[in-house]
């Protein structure tokens, strides 16, 4: 089988807001709003990836106007090393002092499977894509991740044909159509193992854009010898 997974390279954005570590309070909140993004790359030198500031870095300023973070009894309940992050930020004024580090990042060879799994599972909207030196190299953000949803049925059924059933159910032994409707794969037709079935569906649901798979399928009668 020839066909590889869909990679970050192919939906990312190329053209990045970002910033410096020196960058203002204000400065950041600008540059958030004029791009309409939620977190922004910080970077040194060339463009290395350092850190990220997010709106959610920023709102300990807000949240803290008018007593102040000592007077919150929520603190309390925060582990010691977060609530002093919490307190350090109401009083940041620069992204080195606001922005989380080190950043969270992916590749632009990283699998969208991959990079979905690192976004869901430290609760963020979006990645910087970085090279093998750490510069920056683009974003990725869970909308760009969605974008395979959106490619054609025929292109999803021609893709399941050529580097699915071509080889698990070659004729003439097994005739096997392909539909897709929405991102639902349908297999129908005879096979001669059934067995394989199990095998198919994992492999069908790993395409790029298949929402879900379905199986008419039926034992092949096979002619006495």
């Amino acid at each position: 089988m020839h066909g590889t997974p869909h990679i970050v390279d192919d939906v990312m954005t190329r053209t990045v807001a970002a910033v410096g570590r020196r960058a203002t309070f204000k400065e950041i909140v600008r540059m958030l709003q004029d791009w309409k993004v939620s977190a922004l790359p910080v970077l040194e030198g060339e463009g290395r990836v350092v850190g990220v500031v997010s709106e959610a870095d920023l709102l300990p300023k807000e949240e803290y106007r008018d007593d102040g973070p000592a007077g919150d009894p929520a603190l309390r309940d925060l582990p010691e090393r977060s609530a002093a992050r919490v307190l350090a930020r109401a009083d940041a004024r620069t992204a080195q002092e606001l922005m989380t580090a080190p950043a969270l990042t992916t590749r632009a060879d990283a699998t969208l499977a991959q990079a979905a799994r690192t976004m869901t599972r430290a609760g963020v909207k979006r990645l910087p894509v970085v090279d093998e030196l750490g510069m920056l190299q683009g974003i990725v953000s869970r909308a760009d991740l969605l974008k395979v949803f959106l490619r054609e049925d025929e292109e999803i059924a021609e893709e399941v044909r050529r580097e699915i059933v071509s080889y698990l159910f070659p004729p003439p032994d097994s005739a096997v159509r392909v539909e897709v409707e929405d991102g639902v794969v349908r297999l129908g037709g005879r096979i001669r193992d059934t067995a394989l079935v199990p095998v198919a569906a994992r492999l069908v649901r790993a395409v790029e854009g298949v929402v879900d798979v379905r199986f008419e399928l039926g034992e092949r009668e096979t002619a006495p010898v």
